[in-house]
């Protein structure tokens, strides 16, 4: 078994329903939710012409190897109704592989740890919640990146809750 942190977004219907349907998923398809982060209202990043988001993390354990991860969460997606319509658009779930384990990941649909990862607080808020102390390859510990932080995202911790 190997764990895994993945990061949750949603800002189109009903965005805390979504979360919960995808973590429940997640579980149908094998995998052990060890952790669930709090929940933040953020502000869209790279398109800006849309609604907030509420996003989070969860850590899980899993049989499945990176790749076949990622078809799961894309499965989810999919199962879920997610349209791509462009880059950083709004959608009804977003799921990201941030970390496993302590592996790197360069393939051509899947970069682990996820590539920008210690740029956004919108990730760094609820991988902190759920995984302070593990290491992200070449960038060093969540709790030093979150500390280190210089932007300024809109990031507003709410009282929503994944259970």
């Amino acid at each position: 078994m190997s764990k895994a942190v993945i990061a949750l977004g949603s800002n189109v219907g009903d965005t805390l329903s979504n979360l919960k349907k995808a973590v429940r998923l997640l579980e149908d398809a094998g995998c052990r939710v060890l952790a669930k982060s709090k929940l933040y209202l953020t502000e869209p990043w790279g398109y800006a012409d849309q609604d907030d988001f509420l996003n989070g993390a969860i850590i899980v354990d899993t049989e499945l190897d990176p790749l076949s991860l990622l078809g799961v969460t894309q499965g989810i997606e999919g199962k879920m109704g997610r349209e791509k319509l462009f880059l950083n658009g709004p959608r009804n779930i977003d799921l990201d592989i941030l970390l496993y384990e302590e592996e790197t990941v360069e393939k051509e649909n899947l970069v682990i740890p996820h590539p920008r990862l210690h740029q956004r607080l919108f990730v760094l808020m609820p991988l902190n919640d759920v995984a302070s102390q593990w290491k992200v390859p070449g960038h060093g510990k969540v709790s030093e990146l979150l500390a280190n932080y210089l932007g300024d995202e809109r990031v507003i911790l709410t009282d929503l809750s994944l259970d």
